[in-house]
């Protein structure tokens, strides 16, 4: 089997803001701390909150009851279990039946039951025999059309029309009239119906329904099945109105039917919703009318509960609508990844204003002020002798925040955002949370269930008022073991997210009381429903997670970067955005003594996957300062890195089922992130080939006058190398002309636009990757929040392309030779271009797509666009054209490079 060594760099590429990948599952956005499922009425869990599938899967099915099993066990009065039941009614086979019946049993079950079994029970086991021999028929035949593009089944697949139908009817009736239980005889006709509808003799089954089920006037499990299968055969005569009414009463009477029977309601438009509540007779059916609009249409689903509240303020549908609520305001207010604002100077605000209609988020743009003179006098006063706390900037990030400063921080979590909502909709979720609470409290007073006290207290929680959460959860007085775990856990949250800052006392708290929240376990096989897709997704955001994320947001806000890098990422994880100022303060914390228990077991743990952790720290320091031109830093750090392992990748299967987490073996050939850098590094590109080998797309310039650039190097050689080039190029000769030029070709060859652009910046090799983006932030960081999908954002520190372009000053103008002056003027040119594009990436268009006159703006902008790239970016190409147009080097890039030509024949 193939391996490969994959660059996560590479994988990052491609996640995006936007959750429209094909393989991007919407329930995962969010952590799920209200656990929709402690509804009492778990014949509604169908009907919870999701993205991902028409209707909520996370759950164990066995939890919906099924009354035909309940109306099996009670016929058999309660001599049976219900799992036993399940088994006998869904699972044993007909010839165990018969043999019970012939008097000698074989199955176990029916072996404990004894013969007498079948004598007491006789007309119920005759009825489950002739039941199982008809079941592998129950189907309507398909019927493919020309034009279908759906599947079409095998010939051998058995249907309804298999059966002989006078035979089968002749049968059914015969049995029908010999019963003498009430409830056995409906059996019979549900049978009688379902045969029917399924041999598409609709009329027929609307008459058996009339003749067989109706009169024997019971109500249970039969009827409502054989109703089912009477409002199939109406829509099959195209008698829709009539058709839902029946969905409609078998979704309210039925437990284990509510998901078909809304399937088969299909309510597609306002007048279907009108004809059911047209026919609603009880308060029971309005109420249950509502529901399924407010289902079908959840922009905001207050006014439909206000409604059902009217009729029952104690219903348990008005729960599964408030968990479905909550649900969706979680998503927004509690998503598992914050986005950042790419400006600075413009940060989003968001304020809760209760007194606002419906409670809306007001969303503020903070705009630069016009300051008066008058006004400038004033402020340089306040910030000479120390500005007030108004005066600091909010979301301002800072080591000695006082608790009220930490606690009003806007960045903050939880606060409303605008997630993305209806996936497959262009409608936007609205903040509700205001009219949901005054909802919630109101309701709490009529409902005798604590489900509203704690949905009260998870609202509270939202709105940031931890401390009323608290006394809520504190007087709830319940025996429900679900509503007390989730009470359990409100309270933790409560707890973590009211802290204003994180201190050490604070940690050994967290360790002595909530340990089993940070403390990772190894997975079981039962922790999951659907292991197979959590193992595809990774693991389901959790209450463990999101806690988490909050306590690296605090520590983002205090100021401590390296452990809220920590509590999200791995050390390994610094390699693909090495950013130096985050590197430093994840290096504080590795060299801080007397770390408290919660720092050594939750946080220091992540920094276990680099081998010598020192070399590796080193490496990143040495790489910055070679990207700055200090080789003389960078010397002394390489110095420092030769214990190192080499960047940690990790060996890929993609054939093996196994998850594939080999930590890859550098061979002694291979570039690892130190060893191994050919002398190509000075030369220059012939042409312009990331994927070609060095040697076919770069070539090595004159080494032979320094003999210390050796043909293969290490970083601590490279360094030296480079100080020794250094001092030469300091000289007045055509030699020290020749260092200057080789100096600025390796810092050129390591920056973005070079082949070997992965050099000093922690990667393997020049493929691309979110670290090759154009610096385009106005933010000293992109992060607004913390340091979670840490890969998901370029964070590296910008080329200078000045650098290269100073060297190549002096070698252009200590060489006396003109072929090599055209080359010096190429290659500073090229380094021009990369201060265009960093230029271009800092200066989009910004032009919204919903503008009528965006194609007419957008060429206007690439036209200025260009028109600055020519008058102050094209300085070196313009010297080439006009006073080295004639050499032959100039001749041959017009060869090998198509934009110097098309520039040359301009």
């Amino acid at each position: 089997m193939k391996k490969y060594i994959l660059s996560l760099a590479v994988l990052s590429f491609f996640y995006t803001k936007s959750d429209a990948c094909a393989w991007a599952d919407p329930d995962y956005d969010y952590f799920n701390l209200f656990t929709q499922t402690i509804i009492k009425d778990k014949s509604y869990l169908p009907f919870l909150h999701s993205y991902s599938t028409r209707f909520y899967t996370e759950f164990n099915y066995s939890q919906i009851p099924d009354e035909n099993i309940a109306s099996w066990k009670q016929f058999f009065n309660n001599q049976l279990s219900y799992a036993e039941t399940d088994y006998l009614v869904n699972k044993m086979s007909m010839n165990d039946l018969n043999d019970l019946k012939k008097g000698n049993p074989n199955n176990p079950l029916l072996k404990k039951l004894g013969t007498g079994f079948y004598s007491k029970y006789r007309e119920g086991i005759d009825y489950l025999i002739e039941a199982k021999y008809l079941e592998p028929y129950m189907r309507i035949n398909f019927v493919e059309n020309p034009d279908s593009f759906y599947y079409s089944r095998a010939e051998s697949d058995k249907n309804a029309t298999n059966l002989d139908y006078n035979k089968t009817i002749s049968a059914l009736t015969s049995l029908y009239n010999a019963a003498k239980n009430p409830e056995i005889k409906q059996r019979y006709g549900y049978q009688l119906v379902r045969f029917n509808h399924y041999t598409r003799n609709y009329d027929k089954a609307l008459q058996a329904f009339k003749t067989y089920v109706e009169p024997i006037r019971l109500k249970g499990a039969p009827y409502f099945m054989a109703l089912d299968q009477l409002a199939g055969a109406q829509r099959g005569l195209q008698m829709n109105s009539d058709a839902n009414w029946n969905f409609f009463q078998v979704f309210m009477n039925s437990k284990s039917r509510k998901e078909s029977a809304f399937v088969s309601m299909k309510l597609s438009d306002t007048a279907s919703f009108n004809n059911i509540m047209k026919r609603a007779g009880n308060n029971e059916e309005k109420n249950m009318a509502y529901f399924l609009l407010g289902y079908e249409d959840f922009a905001n689903p207050i006014p439909l509960m206000e409604k059902m509240y009217d009729i029952n303020p104690d219903s348990e549908i008005l729960k599964v609508m408030a968990a479905r609520s909550i649900n969706e305001l979680e998503r927004s207010y509690l998503p598992t990844y914050y986005y950042a604002s790419d400006d600075v100077n413009n940060p989003v605000v968001q304020k809760s204003n209760s007194d606002k209609p419906n409670d809306q988020t007001e969303v503020k743009e903070v705009k630069k002020e016009k300051l008066s003179f008058w006004d400038k006098i004033v402020r340089f006063f306040k910030n000479l002798f120390g500005g007030s706390k108004s005066d600091k900037k909010e979301g301002e990030k800072k080591s000695d925040q006082s608790d009220d400063e930490l606690l009003d921080n806007p960045n903050r979590i939880p606060f409303y955002t605008q997630n993305t909502g209806y996936y497959w909709s262009e409608n936007k979720p609205t903040d509700f949370l205001g009219d949901l609470a005054k909802f919630t409290e109101k309701t709490k007073e009529k409902s005798k269930d604590e489900f509203w006290q704690i949905a009260d207290a998870y609202l509270k929680f939202l709105s940031k008022d931890y401390e009323g959460s608290t006394e809520i959860l504190n007087d709830i007085k319940t025996n429900n073991p679900e509503y007390l775990e989730e009470i359990k856990r409100m309270k933790v949250l409560n707890d973590i997210v009211s802290q204003p800052k994180i201190t050490a006392e604070y940690e050994d708290h967290l360790m002595k009381n909530y340990a089993e929240y940070f403390i990772e376990r190894k997975p079981v096989a039962t922790d999951s429903i659907n292991s197979d897709y959590n193992n595809y997704y990774g693991p389901v955001p959790s209450t463990a997670s999101f806690l988490k994320d909050v306590l690296a947001n605090r520590y983002y806000l205090q100021g401590e970067d390296g452990k809220s890098f920590l509590m999200s990422n791995k050390l390994s994880d610094l390699q693909y955005n090495p950013n130096s100022s985050l590197v430093k303060s994840v290096e504080e914390f590795y060299k801080k003594p007397n770390k408290t228990r919660f720092e050594q077991q939750i946080i220091a743990k992540n920094m276990d996957d680099v081998g010598n952790i020192d070399a590796f720290f080193n490496v990143i320091y040495g790489d910055r300062a070679m990207r700055m031109g200090d080789f003389a830093k960078a010397k002394s750090y390489y110095a420092k890195a030769q214990g190192f392992v080499g960047i940690p990748r990790l060996n890929y299967d993609w054939v093996s089922s196994e998850k594939p987490n080999v930590p890859h073996q550098y061979a002694q050939n291979e570039y690892n992130g130190f060893r191994n850098i050919s002398n190509l590094v000075f030369g220059h590109n012939v042409w312009e080939s990331f994927e070609s080998s060095d040697t076919v797309s770069m070539e090595a310039e004159d080494y032979s006058p320094f003999p210390f650039i050796k043909p293969n190097m290490n970083k601590l050689e490279l360094a030296d190398a480079l100080i020794q080039l250094s001092k030469i190029a300091n000289g007045k000769d055509e030699k020290a002309a020749k260092a200057n030029q080789l100096i600025g070709n390796l810092l050129y060859n390591t920056s973005i636009l070079g082949y070997y652009r992965h050099l000093f910046v922690m990667d393997v090799d020049n493929t691309n990757g979110g670290k090759f983006d154009f610096w385009s932030t106005k933010n000293k960081t992109p992060y607004q929040y913390y340091y979670k999908n840490f890969l998901y954002t370029s964070y590296i520190e910008p080329d200078n392309f000045d650098l290269a372009i100073n060297y190549y000053k002096k070698a252009l103008q200590l060489n006396p030779n003109r072929e090599q002056k055209a080359r010096i003027l190429f290659q500073m040119a090229s380094a021009e271009q990369g201060k265009y594009y960093q230029y271009e990436a800092k200066n989009p268009a910004n032009i919204d797509y919903s503008d009528p006159k965006w194609s007419e703006k957008n060429q206007a902008h690439e036209k200025q666009m260009q028109d600055i790239k020519n008058q102050k970016f094209r300085t070196y190409f313009a010297l080439l054209k006009t006073q080295y147009a004639d050499t032959e080097t100039s001749k041959s890039l017009m060869g090998s490079c198509s934009y110097f030509d098309y520039f040359m024949k301009r």
